[in-house]
């Protein structure tokens, strides 16, 4: 059930609409504020679209583009004026918002983050790209983890980016942390649309957690990005889906976080999310509480290791023209030149 797509919002239901965004191109700060401008009128068509909306999400990329420009004159800052813009355009319409901003960062490359502003123009989730897709994209990974916060009409959210949801571990550790909702943005090209489309239904089932998943949208003379927002429910059922792949489309649905909170309480049978931590409870008080899982155990330890480590070909960013880079995680860059 979504609602006729938010048109018929029950008192415990939460509207969101992902926004497929039409793909930019942007080089300059001129290009940066035109694009800023963009996003701002979405958010109006988002609100003027629907009155009972919620949440608009725009994905990864809305407003950089695909290009992996790390020229400083187009990152932001969270206390930059492209922020500034989009919280005005939450306040202005009475919307929460998600965004994408690619984010200067002095000691080191680029974050790729991810903000949601509530419809006070507050930032509220300040989430940074933990699984950069690499070796295509340059960014630093993540260094904040996986914020969950309260959201709109009593919701628990969270955020991932594109790459970060093809890890079953992201989505768990959302759940895990109490989000309801989770949202996933992405730039994602059609060679990638089946895994898009079964591991956002996967994330959904797994963890009894409802995703809302968009792309950009369309050609930017170079690449075509693929929309395909989704908006799954905590059984995995596509709810709604922009299949046509036209940009500027928003998906919408209506979504029900206190459903998930019945299920999580009420279920026997695959509540996975739970059952996950008590193995065999039939059979055993409790279930067993043990860590089973040998790369759990070795990641903490910081000594991960796959099998076929020695013969993993693709190790850094140099097929795709980056330098091989030379700093060690948590490394600052002049710290590195010392």
């Amino acid at each position: 059930m979504n609602g006729l797509g938010g048109l018929n919002k029950s008192e415990s239901g939460v509207v969101i609409g992902c926004v497929q965004l039409q793909l930019p191109t942007v080089v300059t700060k001129a290009d940066l504020a035109a694009q800023t401008e963009k996003i701002v009128a979405m958010v109006g068509k988002a609100r003027r679209n629907l009155s009972t909306m919620d949440l608009v999400v725009f994905p990864e990329y809305s407003l950089h583009g695909l290009s992996m420009d790390t020229n400083p004159e187009i990152m932001c800052r969270v206390d930059g004026p492209e922020v500034a813009a989009f919280r005005q355009a939450c306040v202005d319409n009475g919307i929460w918002g998600c965004f994408s901003i690619m984010e200067l960062n002095p000691g080191g490359m680029p974050y790729n983050t991810g903000l949601i502003i509530n419809d006070a123009g507050e930032i509220v989730l300040n989430y940074r790209k933990l699984h950069p897709w690499v070796p295509v994209e340059p960014w630093e990974p993540g260094d904040r983890g996986i914020p969950v916060i309260d959201g709109p009409n009593g919701s628990k959210l969270a955020l991932i980016i594109c790459h970060d949801g093809m890890f079953p571990e992201m989505a768990r550790e959302c759940a895990y942390k109490g989000a309801e909702i989770m949202l996933r943005t992405a730039g994602y090209t059609a060679p990638i649309r089946q895994s898009w489309r079964f591991t956002n239904q996967a994330n959904s089932f797994q963890n009894l957690m409802i995703t809302a998943n968009v792309c950009m949208c369309g050609s930017d003379g170079s690449f075509d990005s693929m929309g395909e927002g989704m908006i799954v429910d905590f059984d995995g059922t596509v709810i709604a889906h922009g299949e046509t792949g036209r940009p500027d489309e928003i998906i919408t649905a209506e979504v029900r976080p206190d459903l998930v909170r019945e299920a999580r309480a009420g279920w026997g049978v695959e509540n996975n999310i739970y059952q996950l931590g008590h193995r065999g409870y039939v059979a055993v008080r409790g279930g067993a509480q043990d860590c089973p899982y040998t790369f759990m155990h070795d990641m903490v330890a910081g000594k991960y290791r796959v099998p076929w480590e020695d013969e993993v070909k693709v190790t850094d960013g140099t097929s795709c023209g980056f330098p091989a880079p030379t700093r060690v995680f948590g490394e600052r860059l002049k710290d590195a030149a010392e």
